[in-house]
């Protein structure tokens, strides 16, 4: 995997801003000739309100702005699962996706030698979220309890899953009655339950804050559950993609902070996609960083060369790996 040495955020920033002197410069050399401009690209992003279609609109937006396509358009979809397949059937030029379900994708999948990722857009932050009137203040106190665990389609199902397994509350392990039942719930629909009583727990990756949530938690008081010592057995049973990462206080109404399990989205690609498109995708990703970062959780993920290479392991594109030499150079 392409390393480059750590630097600090102020350097990363230094560094963001000297790219960003040259960028016309750059441009003016690498920019995609009439002849290479593709028709159409398509970001397969998620659903109406998540972070991962806000994210996927911006991107769709410069690619067009920029001329690498003549049309660029976003896709709403159930999320990375989902995102993963359109990228490999060929419905989508681009997703963005959890590294865990991409990396399942890569082992397990008759097609999948051929996803690649052109970097790591950004952290994702699991919301393990309940009732501040619920009396429940531990991931252990969810027993025999209903959770929304996002749409089918969704990386955090896979998520879900692979944390609730590790806390020992899964069918197989805690029985039909402590088991912590799951049910498929988006984002919209996974609020609105957990405001009407009918489930006990949303479980949902994001941003920080995802928008939907801290508008929700105007009228609803809640409290977020500190996952963080799942994270060891869930890193020992399903693969080290799994980090601990803090939402920080008052995300979400008069929430504290509190530790999480964090996730790397990536952004993917197939590996046949065209060697111009990928590096002038990862010129925008580098060059243009603040045009990519929604609004809504501006000031807690930045895109910056050192985080982009880190893919959790899966590989990089090879025109994607040059283009982050040629940079980083």
């Amino acid at each position: 995997m392409l390393e480059f040495p750590m630097i600090s955020r102020r350097s990363a920033l230094k560094a963001a801003a000297l790219l960003s002197l040259g960028s016309s410069l750059l441009t003016t050399t690498t920019a995609c000739t009439p002849e290479e401009r593709a028709q159409e690209l398509t970001v397969a992003g998620g659903e109406s309100g998540g972070f991962y279609l806000e994210f996927a609109t911006l991107l769709a937006h410069l690619l067009q702005r920029e001329g690498v396509a003549e049309k660029s358009l976003a896709q709403t979809t159930g999320g990375s699962l989902e995102n993963i397949q359109r990228v490999l059937s060929g419905e989508a030029t681009l997703a963005v996706a959890l590294a865990d379900a991409a990396a399942q994708a890569a082992s397990t999948g008759k097609d999948g030698g051929q996803l690649v990722a052109l970097g790591k857009v950004y952290q994702n932050y699991v919301h393990c979220i309940v009732r501040e009137d619920s009396g429940i203040s531990t991931f252990a106190d969810l027993a025999g309890k209903t959770a929304g665990v996002g749409e089918v389609g969704s990386g955090t199902t896979l998520t879900a899953g692979r944390i609730i397994a590790a806390a020992g509350l899964s069918p197989e392990t805690a029985g039909p009655e402590r088991a912590l039942k799951q049910v498929n719930l988006g984002l919209n629909q996974a609020l609105a339950s957990l405001k009407d009583g009918s489930i006990d727990v949303m479980i949902q990756s994001g941003g920080v804050p995802t928008a939907p949530i801290a508008a929700a938690a105007q009228d609803l008081d809640v409290r977020l559950l500190d996952l963080s010592a799942l994270i060891p057995a869930t890193r020992s049973q399903s693969g080290f993609f799994y980090d601990r990462v803090l939402i920080p206080a008052n995300s979400y109404g008069d929430a504290p902070a509190v530790w999480t399990v964090g996730v790397a989205n990536l952004l993917l690609c197939r590996r046949d996609l065209a060697d111009h498109i990928v590096r002038r995708t990862v010129e925008l990703l580098v060059e243009q960083a603040q045009d990519l970062v929604p609004k809504s959780s501006t000031g807690v993920q930045f895109l910056s060369p050192e985080t982009l290479i880190n893919t959790a392991g899966l590989p990089l594109h090879p025109a994607a790996e040059a283009a982050y030499r040629a940079l980083h150079s």
